[in-house]
């Protein structure tokens, strides 16, 4: 039986490697609808191979130029901006949504499908950070599956099923400790974006690249797993693990551990996501083990403060985590564009996490005003003569 898709976030690197899972098995599943951001030229390929139902594109003129280059059937079948990824989550036809927009514009389409009945493949962490709660609510009573992507969630995921929830001791999550794991802190502060995105095991987009690098990204990861799994975050702890073989641990309280191995190949735990509960085979290497070493280190949080402050916001509650996640986005951009340092990032999300009264009660009006208002203060920072390289 074929099973109808709508891929949210199709031209990133999550996008691309969900198509290829397609690719191999294309009579198991069929993509209904297809939303991108500025990558015009790769959604039209992806267009003219999958014939969805329905795109978008995140810039209005190019999805206009997009629609003047298709068949008038076309006309309106081509969306744009936050309503078009709307659109492209609720379609009909679709039976799972699979969520790999990078960032809080993921969170609203992601909240529509679920609402709208599809189940979930989630490789948008930010849905949960910002709106755990919220969202967790809403797959309960929707009664819809939400199946994690992250290989960590996933590997995670898969080990809860080897015994009772009230079982569980720890879920360790394992970090590859990103490109500067061993580098002296004092060489921090000279990283440029090029040696932040030469990531040493996964290939990834831009943004994933650099949290992987500040650990920002585990940080994320952390607060995730706080809301999937509905487990006290004191229950979860980072490993630095630079071989990217072992993907995630759950350990439970008789002192065994249910590890997920493989290797670091995202398109393991997206086939295992879109075909749950079978297992597809795939065209790739076996890994072998008689060839693999398996290291494990404590996480400096001296030299990479954004995972402790990932757990105080964490433990804050509210929209301390909505904040967190806006002002890192901020941060990320302005480290890219060489107008802060390296080291600024984390020191720009902290400084901007201090602004904010976490509060309590949330919804998700809440949510996205407290988004907005980050932003807005981290936009601020940047340009200060605090952090901004160019002043």
């Amino acid at each position: 039986m074929v099973k109808n898709i709508s891929l949210l976030g199709s031209t990133g690197s999550i996008g691309r490697n969900v198509l290829e899972v397609v690719r191999q098995y294309p009579d198991r599943f069929r993509v209904v609808g297809l939303a991108a951001g500025r990558n015009l030229s790769l959604l039209r390929e992806q267009i003219d191979e999958f014939a969805p139902e329905l795109v978008s594109l995140s810039d209005p003129v190019l999805a206009g130029e997009l629609s003047r280059s298709l068949p008038p059937a076309w006309r309106n079948r081509v969306m744009s901006g936050p309503a078009g990824n709307e659109r492209v989550a609720v379609i009909p036809a679709a039976e799972m949504v699979v969520s790999a927009i990078v960032g809080a514009a993921g969170l609203t389409p992601t909240l529509a499908a679920i609402r709208a009945g599809k189940d979930i493949g989630l490789a948008n962490k930010e849905t949960l950070v910002m709106a755990g709660d919220l969202v967790m609510q809403e797959v309960r009573r929707h009664k819809v599956r939400l199946l994690p992507i992250d290989s960590e969630h996933s590997a995670i995921n898969q080990g809860l099923d080897a015994g009772r929830r009230e079982d569980v001791a720890r879920l360790i999550l394992t970090a590859s400790g990103g490109p500067f794991f061993a580098t002296d802190a004092k060489e921090l502060d000279k990283v440029t974006p090029e040696q932040a995105l030469a990531h040493p095991n996964w290939d990834m987009g831009d943004k994933i690249s650099i949290d992987s690098a500040t650990l920002m990204n585990k940080g994320l990861e952390v607060i995730e797993a706080r809301y999937l799994f509905d487990i006290e975050v004191d229950r979860i702890e980072v490993l630095v693990h630079p071989q990217s073989i072992v993907h995630s641990m759950v350990e439970y309280r008789d002192g065994s551990f249910i590890a997920h191995l493989g290797i670091p190949d995202m398109k393991i735990p997206i086939a295992y996501a879109l075909a749950f509960p079978e297992r597809l085979e795939l065209n790739l290497p076996r890994l072998d083990l008689a060839a693999a070493s398996l290291e494990f280190h404590q996480p400096d949080l001296a030299r990479f403060p954004a995972l402790g402050l990932a757990y105080e916001v964490c433990l804050s509650g509210g929209v301390a985590p909505a904040v967190f996640n806006a002002a890192n986005e901020v941060a990320v951009a302005a480290f890219l564009d060489r107008r802060i340092s390296f080291t600024g990032i984390s020191k720009i999300v902290a400084e901007t996490v201090s602004q904010f009264n976490p509060g309590q009660t949330v919804d998700l009006d809440t949510i996205l005003t407290a988004d907005r208002d980050a932003r807005i203060r981290a936009e601020l920072l940047v340009d200060s003569v605090q952090f901004n390289l160019h002043n």
